[in-house]
């Protein structure tokens, strides 16, 4: 017999599942835009508020470090109180510190509203991921959930390099930020109507305050080590300190989880298969898909002298190719499985970042890469589709937060990580170096970064392989109304 909980959490959809499924890929889109904006509006930042070289990075870093570390707790937040309350405060703080970040005259101010912005991305992100695994009926409802919801995300990536670039030169670097106000305040006023109010059922449930604080401040450290390391020097006593003092967090953390009654995340969660097998997709999915971005940037200012606004135009070709390949992945899921859909995107995505790599040239014309950006595109789109919906099948209904919050986490680390490694790669022969043999090698370092990727995303397909296979229904062959009877009381097929 349903709790009451899974009662609450069904009645939304079967009134109105297409307009809540709008408000959650409009959610997800914030966040995914957010992601990206500021990159093209970094110059006019720095001027604006005086950044010096090496600070200005920590307009993205603030962001990078405050997400990843806190999204433990904003999955844990999501099973303790509920996803309703917890994706409308992520919302609210983002439409806050955004405000301040626009309105900011001192570099350390609009540092410190990124990072706040980070912590509503850590709540807003898994709230929103946990609302698509629950209100949508496992199957085909909710393979089309994740397939617009993963078009929102993938697609939001580059259109945050497009929007950011023409508001920039049409506003100034302060509507990067303002943007985000009136976003988050229609999300919040769609989110009262549209999300039946959270049913926690009568059970009691404890905070676990000290794996909140290891998890959350060790892994904090963990990825400002990551993302600090290529600027300080990866044998620096900051970068060295912060990242042993984040290994030692995460081990007491382990060791709470492991004897806490009521832990913050249940160890016994990594004996699920799917949700192990898909932290590790989402990771180095991250490490190589999510870096092709910055790179590409690279190329096209660095390499060819693209404005911020030629290059947000350049991304409109990938963006349409991101989005047919989400809503495509998703019937095709439901049709043959996430697994061999996952893999199939990941051999698509990564014949397309060969091309891709093999294309980039001094002389090279954009028409030349439109080929395997469109693959390439196909591919992404449908495996970010796919990752998350695969690393939730088959956890409690009351866990879905923190199974959420931990493929995030993973998510964000992975993204830290092969960026950190392929610049470092793309970078090794730069110094030194001027004008045309600049050029040069800094193309020739970005093609070798792009083919390092795609080997990684290869590896990436082999480790889609350890999701697990479809449940074979013995009773297919006596007709469709009883293999349907069989089906329904088994978990969710991969």
């Amino acid at each position: 017999m349903p709790s009451s909980a899974t009662g609450a959490a069904t009645e939304a959809p079967r009134r109105r599942p297409g307009l809540l499924l709008a408000l959650l890929a409009f959610a997800q889109l914030i966040i995914s835009i957010d992601y990206n904006i500021v990159y093209v509006a970094l110059p006019e930042i720095g001027d604006g508020l005086g950044f010096s070289a090496q600070t200005l990075q920590w307009v993205i870093s603030a962001y990078a470090v405050a997400f990843g570390g806190f999204l433990l707790l904003g999955g844990r937040a999501c099973d303790l109180w509920g996803p309703r309350r917890i994706f409308i405060l992520g919302l609210s703080l983002y439409g806050v510190s955004s405000l301040l970040g626009g309105l900011a005259a001192d570099p350390w101010v609009l540092v410190a509203a990124r990072a706040v912005q980070g912590i509503g991305g850590a709540f807003l992100f898994p709230a929103t991921l946990t609302l698509v695994s629950t209100k949508f009926t496992e199957g085909k409802e909710r393979n089309r959930a994740f397939a617009v919801w993963g078009t929102a995300g993938g697609s939001g990536m580059i259109l945050g390099s497009l929007l950011g670039g023409v508001l920039t030169e049409a506003f100034g670097w302060e509507s990067v930020f303002f943007v985000n106000v009136p976003l988050a305040v229609l999300a919040i006023l769609f989110a009262f109507p549209l999300i039946a109010p959270d049913a926690l059922g009568g059970s009691r449930r404890t905070f676990d305050l000290a794996g909140a604080l290891t998890s959350t401040v060790g892994t904090t450290s963990v990825v400002f080590a990551l993302v600090q390391g290529p600027e300080s020097g990866w044998g620096s006593g900051l970068i060295i300190g912060a990242f042993v003092l984040g290994v030692a967090l995460l081990a007491a953390f382990l060791v709470i989880e492991k004897r806490s009654s009521d832990p913050l995340m249940p160890l016994r969660l990594f004996r699920n298969r799917n949700l192990s097998t898909g932290a590790a997709v989402t990771f180095f999915y991250m490490a190589t898909f999510g870096t092709l971005l910055y790179f590409l940037t690279v190329y096209f200012q660095g390499v060819h002298g693209y404005s911020a606004l030629e290059t947000g135009l350049a991304f409109l070709v990938p963006m349409v190719a991101i989005s047919i390949g989400a809503q495509t992945a998703g019937r095709l899921a439901t049709k043959y499985g996430l697994r061999s859909i996952m893999i199939v995107s990941l051999v698509v995505g990564f014949v397309g970042t060969v091309i891709v790599g093999l294309t980039l040239a001094t002389d090279g014309s954009y028409l030349a890469l439109i080929p395997g950006m469109v693959v390439m595109g196909l591919g992404q789109g449908a495996g970010y589709t796919l990752m998350f919906g695969a690393a939730t099948v088959g956890v409690d209904p009351m866990e879905q937060g923190i199974a959420s919050g931990w493929a995030s986490t993973t998510q964000q680390i992975g993204g830290a990580v092969g960026l950190a490694i392929l610049v470092a790669i793309a970078n090794s022969g730069l110094g030194g170096l001027q004008g045309e043999a600049l050029r040069a090698a800094t193309n020739d370092g970005l093609r070798t970064a792009v083919l390092i990727a795609a080997g990684g995303i290869a590896l990436t397909a082999l480790v889609a392989l350890g999701l697990q296979k479809p449940r074979k229904e013995r009773a297919v062959a006596q007709g469709g109304a009883a293999a349907r009877a069989a089906d329904e009381p088994q978990t969710a097929q991969v």
